[in-house]
């Protein structure tokens, strides 16, 4: 007996100092982790997977326009500091006193704090057969641990967009045109896939034309985004989308494409009250022509080449106008220029509602734009690869290791987190 009281004894005691150590470490433990995103993160993509984990976890994170870069503050927890750690992510400990310290920094300076409160549901609209070049915005996802789901014509047309908060489009053709590739790459074997495959889904979905069925997508996603959708667009799904708003119902595909003629009289039957940010620009309709319309600033940026093409930031008051100011965090003002089958808008063809948040200076071609369209919001990026000056077809994707502080990266993942601030789209 005596020895058992001896064992009970001195598992107490150690009971004791296990509870005293856990008590330490809480003490110990700061109110809050920083995760600056200056020139001193490393891992700047990363961090924004950080902060959409801490949100799925049902923490909040605010976020600090303008501090150091647009950084992240969460509370202190084991769960904050471990993925923070095994991601590669810089982290300072702070106080409460230090944190108050930030915030009137905030109050007297040109910042906001700006709370997220739930991660977004993200939807990227990607066909489901495989083709000669990547998505940008899949890449920087993967990269940042940020989890999406993929849907595409039949899920559009089904109503499926209401279940998400966000949506990407990336290299896509609204126009029906199969990306205007005719003229290069008819003969090749994915080109021919993707013929097939859109015709079958026209189809089956009860579209004589591919055009019809796209310019339906089209209309869809606009009345996604009048319902409180939030829309980022990247590459040709920028001006497609609005060409084919514009020309809704309207056959503007060449004949080589779809053995039909193009309508006599599109440019009588465009509509510009339908489309999201351009107005007034005109069709380039010769299939041999890898351009759309005259909306893009592609050829400025050929003649410019990769060691002079850049674009500038716009600097916005974060407490007035915080929607572009949390499009814009970065930890550059100045942006390496990368191309795209539409890479820049001319200025002249911007709707007068539409925010430009960066542009060539010195020019009238900008580079990434923002507006409202009923509830919801869109934001357009031109060019295809913030890491690929010149991306080909069939080129390999960027391996973002490479490029964890990417400035470019930093842009779309500024959308991803961006409706974290708001409702998510309800469906009427």
């Amino acid at each position: 007996m005596k020895c058992s009281r001896g064992l009970l004894a001195l598992g107490a005691s150690l009971c004791a100092v296990v509870l005293a150590g856990a008590v330490l470490a809480d003490a110990a433990r700061a109110a809050y982790l920083l995760v600056p995103m200056d020139l001193t993160q490393p891992q700047h993509l990363k961090a924004y997977g950080h902060a959409y984990q801490a949100l799925r976890a049902g923490e909040k994170v605010t976020w600090l326009l303008h501090y150091r870069g647009g950084s992240f503050l969460l509370h202190d927890t084991a769960r904050a500091r471990m993925d923070a750690r095994l991601r590669g992510v810089a982290f300072t400990e702070l106080s409460e006193a230090a944190v108050q310290q930030i915030h009137e920094v905030v109050k007297q300076e040109n910042m906001e704090a700006v709370l997220l409160e739930k991660p977004p549901r993200i939807a990227v609209y990607s066909p489901p057969n495989m083709l000669p070049w990547d998505d940008a915005v899949v890449l920087a996802l993967n990269f940042a641990e940020i989890p999406f789901e993929t849907v595409y014509d039949v899920e559009v047309l089904a109503g499926k967009l209401f279940d998400y908060d966000w949506l990407h489009l990336h290299h896509e053709d609204f126009t029906g045109q199969y990306g205007k590739f005719w003229a290069n790459y008819h003969l090749q074997p994915w080109y021919q896939e993707q013929v097939k495959l859109l015709e079958g889904l026209a189809a089956q979905l009860g579209f004589p034309m591919v055009w019809q069925l796209k310019h339906a997508v089209a209309v869809a996603i606009r009345d996604y985004v009048e319902q409180g959708g939030f829309l980022f667009a990247m590459c040709s799904a920028t001006d497609t989308l609005d060409i084919a708003l514009a020309f809704n119902g309207v056959d503007i595909v060449p004949q080589p494409m779809d053995g039909t003629p193009i309508d006599p009289d599109w440019r009588a039957k465009a509509d510009f009250t339908a489309t999201f940010a351009f107005e007034n620009f005109s069709l380039i309709t010769n299939p041999l022509i890898y351009e759309y319309s005259d909306l893009d600033t592609s050829d400025y940026a050929t003649m410019r080449g990769a060691e002079a093409d850049y674009f500038t930031l716009f600097d916005f008051a974060a407490k007035y106008d915080p929607v572009p100011a949390m499009l814009t965090q970065n930890h550059v003002s100045v942006i390496n220029g990368f191309m795209g089958q539409t890479t820049g808008f001319y200025e002249r063809f911007l709707k007068r509602s539409v925010i430009q948040l960066a542009k060539v200076e010195g020019t009238d071609e900008v580079r990434y734009l923002h507006g409202k369209r009923g509830q919801g919001t869109f934001t357009f990026l031109g060019g295809h690869d913030p890491e690929d000056y010149q991306h080909q077809v069939g080129d390999p994707p960027t391996l973002l290791d490479l490029f964890p502080t990417s400035p470019g990266y930093r842009l779309i993942l500024n959308n991803v987190l961006f409706p974290a601030a708001r409702k998510k789209p309800q469906k009427t």
